[in-house]
């Protein structure tokens, strides 16, 4: 009975709408009403600007830190390794669902990158540590955080199922899911990008600034 309170409370955590409380009470607009429509971190850089996309995408992945470490209110877990990680993964994926159906904004969310990043961290922190790499990497070349989130999913299952080689099969199988819900949650995301219509966040801009007056002209 604990568990399932804890998996309600889990998904109460991540269906705080932080995107659209900031939008409301800073700016007193809808985030989903402008840019894609999407109440996640990706449209707050293109709406609001890099200071509060920032924010709202820290704030979204301590969601998912958070929630993923209810684990410790139940003593068993804490000495069952393999328990407590099918439990991690139940209270970070809890924390998914209430991001992308959040109950405080009408069940209209974000697509849960930032809140699974939050889960992954507090499951296989190394590995999203190099999740983090790939997606600065990539946000730094192109400045798509839509790009930048995919590839930084395929790199998790890359990770979990050849460079770390895990051995427990819901690793491999949650690895798997991970980057599959990504890329289907970014259909849009790919069709824009493949159009040349996807929009660049509003970071790094002096960079692109210094290439342009260095082109010949």
């Amino acid at each position: 009975m604990k568990e399932v309170l804890l998996i309600l409370l889990a998904y109460l955590i991540g269906s705080i709408p932080t995107a659209v409380w900031v939008s409301r009470y800073f700016f007193a607009i809808d985030i989903r009403e402008y840019g894609s429509g999407n109440s996640g971190a990706t449209n707050t850089f293109r709406v609001l600007g890099s200071r509060w996309g920032s924010f709202v995408m820290a704030i979204d992945i301590l969601k998912g830190l958070l929630a993923t470490g209810l684990y410790v209110l139940v003593p068993y877990y804490l000495h069952d390794e393999w328990d407590r990680t099918n439990f991690k993964v139940g209270l970070g994926l809890a924390a998914v669902v209430g991001h992308v159906f959040p109950i405080w904004a009408e069940f209209r969310g974000g697509k849960g990158v930032a809140t699974l990043f939050g889960m992954i961290l507090a499951i296989q922190p190394i590995v999203a540590v190099c999740c983090v790499a790939v997606f600065l990497l990539v946000l730094y070349l192109t400045r798509f955080i839509s790009l930048s989130s995919i590839l930084a999913s395929v790199a998790f299952a890359v990770f979990i199922l050849y460079i770390f080689d895990a051995k427990e099969t819901l690793y491999r199988g949650f690895a798997i899911a991970v980057a599959l819900l990504v890329i289907l949650t970014h259909q849009k995301n790919i069709s824009r990008l493949l159009k040349g219509s996807e929009s660049k966040v509003p970071i790094l801009k002096y960079r692109d600034r210094r290439r342009q007056r260095r082109q010949p002209r």
